[in-house]
């Protein structure tokens, strides 16, 4: 994935000839026994006055049972915390010493380790490395490798590319594209891209005569030309579908996990493991909001629903999940992006690891491994800002902090940008490869238009300081069927962050969240209040008002009121 800063030290070391100039040792080299190790070191994610960092180390001289690696600093870089390994600091020097269950290092094994932290100034690559005493090589300076063979990615299949968004179109929708043409002024977002929702059986084939998965990629693969193409596929078919929103339930019962892997993701899966589509990069969106269910609406917490008590109990989520990324994840033009929920969801400290951990139970089961998992997207089809500009966690107002104010309510993080950076950074503590990047759905979090602040809010008190200021403007963060205000976020861009792969629209834009009223249909979708403009709220919403849409429509359908709603309310303006 694209990353803010990424040096990767070469694979080989500079070996002195007799001359003095350095030479490199090349693949093949008599001299290649005489290279003791090599140091891959990258800076995954930079945010100005802090970092982390990721750390391959490959030993090529005897094999060992424990190891020591050492660096120094040019600048004023702290390592504050680690994985994988103990690491210590004095002054500039650092020295990372194995775990107890790391410590063999074989002859050509290599060990990973990571860390985070702080500095002012410039964070500078380190340019000299040792393992156990010897050096291994040095940076040639720029940041780039010494040896272009050399692989930046261990554990990655070869065929993937680091980020699929990089250098690529992504697909245009026709269906989609057509509807938003035909509003009037909808032609000025109709050629972006937007995501496919397979979210029935039904839909693998096409849907009352629309499009099929098959007829997309061919019109995917009309639109590719010469150049790289992405696909943005959403799988989200779970037996027991999002059992605490009624709007988005499916058709599969609790107890269907076969029906799910037999007739949904099989399908799926021989379809994109046609030769025919072998040159598109698909991307899909698997499974959006079920898994952070088992970790918020479960057990004797207050938001607890007996039917997500069900799906945890039954496992099912954890086994649909697992068996859509083994099955997906071994087509090698996939890119598996888990769905890992919002920060007004997950951004608590009893959420956040613990969602983390239940994301790497699922990427590990029925066979899937964590290589079948290329990233995480956040805030799919939610509204949370990308970034709150007027306000920090770490304010004070009026004796308070901010995390004390009724929007924020403790939660550690205030918008997206922040949520996904530091979720990343949970994911691969937990056990996730160094490498995976993050998507954020930016379709709907715009908040533009007359009611968009201009600076902070008034220092009255933490509330009116947070309220006054605050982009998202809903009446709570718990709140998420088509709401009042909302308008068009930024457009889909690669690599627009450290550590985001890209801002995309999974979420079309118009596509309702879920209809107002009851509205019989044979897509297993209730009704679910929320999306009732007239109710009065839950626990989850800290029993207020909906904030929803009148009239709307199904979850899916076109909903034109909103989708006027979001082109007038667009931040970047339209």
């Amino acid at each position: 994935m694209s990353r803010s800063r990424t040096a990767v030290l070469a694979a080989l070391a500079l070996v002195a000839g007799a001359s003095g100039t350095a030479l490199a040792v090349v693949p093949g080299d008599p001299g290649i026994a005489a290279i003791p190790c090599s140091v891959d070191y990258k800076v995954q994610n930079d945010w100005g006055s802090g970092f982390t960092a990721a750390v391959t180390v490959t030993n090529n001289s005897a094999a060992k049972s424990s190891w020591s690696v050492k660096w120094a600093y040019a600048g004023s870089q702290k390592v504050t915390n680690a994985w994988n390994a103990k690491v210590t600091q004095s002054g500039t020097a650092v020295t990372a010493n194995n775990e107890t269950y790391n410590g063999t290092l074989a002859t050509g094994g290599s060990v990973s380790f990571g860390f985070q932290g702080t500095y002012s100034g410039s964070n500078a690559i380190p340019t000299a490395f040792t393992l156990d005493g010897v050096t291994c090589n040095v940076d040639n300076g720029t940041g780039t490798p010494t040896d272009p063979g050399t692989p930046t990615d261990p554990g990655t299949p070869s065929t993937k590319v680091d980020n699929p968004y990089a250098g690529a179109k992504v697909y245009v929708n026709p269906e989609w594209s057509a509807k938003a043409a035909a509003e009037t002024g909808g032609s000025r977002i109709s050629n972006q891209p937007t995501g496919v929702w397979l979210d029935r059986i039904a839909a693998i084939n096409g849907v009352n005569g629309g499009m099929g998965l098959r007829a997309h990629l061919d019109a995917a693969l009309a639109q590719k030309g010469s150049g790289e193409e992405v696909v943005q596929l959403v799988v989200y078919d779970l037996p027991g579908r999002d059992c605490s929103a009624l709007a988005s339930n499916g058709e599969l019962g609790p107890t269907e996990i076969d029906k799910y892997k037999t007739q949904f993701i099989d399908p799926i899966a021989a379809i994109l493991s046609d030769s025919k589509y072998a040159g598109l990069r698909i991307v899909t969106t698997v499974e959006i909001d079920s898994l952070p269910n088992l970790v918020t609406n479960t057990g004797g917490r207050p938001t607890a629903t007996p039917a997500c008590d069900t799906m945890k109990a039954n496992g099912n989520y954890v086994k649909g999940v697992g068996y859509a990324l083994n099955k997906l994840g071994a087509i090698p033009n996939v890119y598996n992006y888990i769905d890992a929920g919002h920060h007004g969801w997950l951004g608590w400290d009893d959420n956040f690891a613990s969602s983390a951990q239940i994301m790497y139970q699922a990427a590990t089961a029925e066979g899937a491994t964590v290589d079948d998992v290329h990233g995480f997207i956040t805030n799919t089809a939610n509204y949370g800002a990308l970034k709150e500009n007027n306000f920090t966690i770490n304010d004070s107002v009026a004796g308070k902090s901010v995390r004390e104010s009724k929007w924020v309510d403790w939660n550690r993080y205030v918008d997206e940008l922040s949520y996904a950076q530091a979720f990343r950074n949970q994911l691969v503590t937990t056990g996730f490869r160094s490498n995976i990047g993050m998507l954020i759905d930016t379709s709907r979090n715009g908040w533009g238009g007359a009611a968009r602040p201009t600076g902070p809010g008034a220092t009255t008190s933490v509330d009116t300081y947070v309220d006054g200021g605050r982009y998202d403007r809903r009446i709570h963060l718990g709140n998420w069927c088509n709401q009042a205000g909302a308008g068009l976020g930024e457009r889909p861009k690669a690599a627009p962050a450290a550590g985001i792969d890209a801002y995309v629209w999974m979420k079309p834009p118009g596509e309702s969240d879920g209809a107002s009223s009851v509205i019989p249909n044979d897509e297993g979708k209730g009704f679910d209040r929320m999306c009732d403009p007239t109710y009065t709220g839950n626990v989850r919403n800290g029993n207020n008002m909906s904030g929803a849409l009148g009239n709307a429509p199904l979850s899916g359908r076109w909903f034109s009121a909103q989708f006027q709603q979001l082109m007038q309310n667009a931040y970047p303006p339209l």
